[in-house]
């Protein structure tokens, strides 16, 4: 066996275990979205920062992961509406997840991170559906006023039932709920203790350039 072949076998070798690596989410690079059969104009791309340190907004986090989502604007067009007004408007990037608990659901979309802020829009209509609320499903937040649902939003973990028609429904993840499982927990009726993870940029895939 000559040198040369025996240098392009450990290539080779090299090169696979890198894509192995990679496959299984061992390297930087994180696998390609897949947004075949979705409309551009009404399809968000979260990409969620996990392990922080601390709360600064400077602050890096230790991994990355792109959630896809499917809007539903014949069910909630005026929360979709929201949704992409502010996703464009930069609003959301860089706000935490608050409120995240264990077997229910993850909630953000509050630039002040307790639980009782929004944006400078007008509360919203509530639009009510049939359509249940299930794992990965993205529902408005909103107080006891059915129409109060302003710019927060959480996306559920596991089917809640006595959610269905409380709520509106505008959402669906279609990929990346493994990121959306691996959210900072905190207590059932309390906001998250710092540092927690958050929405490091959230983009209508339309307006992502390729």
């Amino acid at each position: 066996m000559t040198r040369s072949f025996m240098l392009d076998v450990a290539t080779r070798c090299v090169a696979a275990i890198f894509c192995i690596g990679m496959t299984l989410g061992l390297g930087a690079t994180a696998k390609a979205l897949d947004l075949t059969g979705l409309d551009p104009e009404n399809t968000l791309i979260i990409e969620i920062g996990l392990g922080y340190d601390s709360d600064d907004k400077d602050a890096k986090p230790k991994s990355t992961g792109k959630v896809v989502i499917k809007l539903l604007p014949d069910v909630a067009p005026g929360h979709v509406a929201r949704i992409k007004e502010l996703a464009r408007a930069g609003f959301y990037d860089g706000i935490v997840f608050h409120r995240v608990i264990d077997g229910f659901m993850a909630q953000t979309g509050d630039p002040t991170g307790t639980g009782t802020g929004g944006s400078d829009k007008p509360d919203l209509k509530a639009e009510f559906s049939d359509i249940p609320f299930e794992r990965g499903t993205l529902g408005m937040a909103r107080t006891s006023d059915p129409d109060s649902a302003n710019s927060q939003f959480f996306i559920m973990f596991t089917r809640y039932p006595s959610l269905d028609t409380q709520y509106t429904v505008f959402g669906q993840v279609v990929q990346g709920m493994e990121f959306v499982d691996l959210i900072k927990k905190g207590p059932s009726h309390s906001v998250v203790a710092p540092p927690r993870d958050r929405m490091v940029s959230v983009r209508v895939a339309a307006d992502v350039k390729e």
